[in-house]
């Protein structure tokens, strides 16, 4: 029992260690901090200490697009973007750490079953392919944009959240007992809602990446049409208006799954999960909302970012908790 309470602690502060990327990722874009530092190491170096160093960094930055786009900049503003960037790196190197010291140790000390160390392996695995996917996405902005694309932050951001779902979920595996009833119709419902959630992150990406979170500013409608022609024409619009209807029809479908739930779930942690689920859905949803009503200052973006993975990591613990159903 007691290696099996380190390797659930193990497990849980990586949950805890990729929610602080999330965090640092989602400031580090919100500053558009995250193209400063236009080369990379697989185990890092020091950052600028002197004021050669500084200069010289800050001199190859202006050499790249986005550097040309912000020539305004003076050394201090190039200092607070490096900072977010570099520390967003080094906390990717950290997380790398504690995932694979402590994954020795078990082997060694022989406190995983076979079937976790697969499973470790698995996370392993896609904590390098992140760290990869990180640098193909910096790529795309120091080439002939100011900018990364779209699509490989939102694979570089989709990856994250699902790395720290199967960790959730291999964690889950250790503290909850087996014999937990399951509801099969209600797991495959919140299979169908994953599905939802995870294509609504991607477009939130979409729209972190073509910044379109500014283009349309009041709700419901979009500049006072409800399907603007600029929807069709404008990626930015479009993806916008795809998060907008998604986010409706998440909140309808989380309705259904409470009506069908109503008279098969009578257990707490069932009712605890569902509603818990419900509540952070409805509170994204309004949040969404202000974020947009208020031009998606930084805060409230970082906010609506934050409160996406809660939502992920409260779906995958509901989807846990109703699996095996025989029902």
């Amino acid at each position: 029992m007691q290696n099996k309470k380190t390797v659930i602690i193990w497990l849980f502060s990586g949950c805890l260690l990729i929610f602080l990327m999330v965090v640092i990722g989602g400031i580090t874009r919100l500053t558009d901090s995250g193209l400063s530092m236009s080369s990379w190491k697989l185990i890092g170096s020091a950052p600028p200490i002197s004021i050669e160093e500084w200069t010289e960094a800050f001199n190859i930055y202006k050499t790249t697009p986005e550097g040309k786009v912000n020539s305004h900049y003076i050394l201090n503003d190039f200092k607070n973007i490096y900072f977010w960037e570099y520390l967003h790196r080094m906390m990717g190197r950290l997380l790398g750490l504690v995932f694979l010291i402590p994954f020795i140790y078990f082997l060694i000390t022989k406190k995983l079953t076979k079937k976790l160390i697969i499973q470790s392996s698995v996370l392993l695995l896609l904590g390098a392919c992140q760290g990869f996917i990180g640098w193909w996405m910096v790529k795309s902005g120091l080439v002939d944009r100011p900018d990364v694309s779209h699509y490989r932050l939102a694979v570089h951001l989709t990856t994250a959240f699902l790395t720290c779902s199967y960790t959730l979920w291999v964690a889950l595996s250790l503290v909850i007992p087996s014999s937990i009833i399951g509801y099969r119709r209600i797991f495959n419902q919140l299979l169908f809602l994953l599905i939802l959630v995870l294509v609504q992150i991607i477009y939130g990406a979409f729209i972190a990446g073509l910044k379109a979170g500014r283009i349309y500013n009041s709700w419901p409608k979009m500049g006072g049409e409800w399907i603007p022609e600029a929807v069709f024409l404008d990626p930015g619009a479009g993806a916008q208006f795809i998060h907008r209807t998604l986010a409706i029809v998440i909140i309808g479908f989380i309705l259904y799954i409470w009506k069908t739930s109503a008279k098969l779930v009578n257990s707490k942690i069932h009712i605890i999960g569902l509603g818990s689920l419900s509540l952070i859905v409805l509170t994204q949803t309004v949040l969404g909302i202000f974020t947009l009503l208020m031009g998606a200052p930084l805060f409230l973006a970082l906010m609506h970012q934050i409160l996406a993975f809660f939502l992920l990591m409260s779906l995958v613990f509901c989807l846990f908790i109703f699996k095996e159903s025989k029902r």
